[in-house]
């Protein structure tokens, strides 16, 4: 199994190692599974989500590849890259989520980029867990660094924390 280079993908830790991008509404914060209004996690060992408020609440983590032990060898050699990441809303209010994945140069120039499309989750919904995912291959060599951000908001402005819910973020090479 591929180690995951997100650093705190579930919010055990708070919001540590993530950079607040934008911190709307009544910004981030972290909850115990399942939440209110919400459903367990699919799987053992996740405990705690971030969820969103009510104004857009965007956050990032920027991989240093050549930091984490891969080789410029290794990299140029265009190993597959996997983003993931896990998406949910509460069962009383929809929400908006977005993810997004650059892979950089050196210089932190754009080599390659994947963003979802907008995903809106209707209200009235089941609060299932869903996952999101995507393979980078043949995107050239050069590839230093990683960037991942995810992005939601709740869809009827609500005070609180009625917004997209994010865990078990993940980035892996498959070397």
């Amino acid at each position: 199994m591929a180690k995951n280079l997100i650093k705190n993908p579930c919010g055990e830790e708070g919001l540590e190692h993530w950079e607040l991008v934008e911190n709307g509404g009544d910004e981030w914060k972290v909850e115990d599974l399942p939440g209110d209004c919400g459903a367990p996690f699919p799987s053992d060992g996740v405990s705690k989500y971030f969820v969103t408020s009510f104004e857009l609440c965007k956050k990032s983590q920027l991989i240093d590849l050549l930091q984490e032990g891969f080789t410029e060898e290794v990299l140029d050699a265009q190993p597959n890259i996997v983003v993931s990441d896990w998406y949910g809303a509460r069962t009383d209010c929809g929400c908006c989520y977005e993810l997004r994945a650059q892979l950089l140069s050196d210089s932190r120039d754009v080599i390659s980029e994947y963003c979802s499309e907008n995903i809106t989750v209707p209200e009235n919904t089941d609060g299932a867990w869903n996952q999101i995912s995507h393979t980078f291959s043949e995107y050239g060599p050069g590839v230093r660094f990683i960037q991942f951000t995810h992005s939601g908001q709740d869809a009827v402005y609500w005070k609180g924390w009625y917004g997209a819910r994010m865990t078990n973020s993940s980035v892996t090479i498959e070397v």
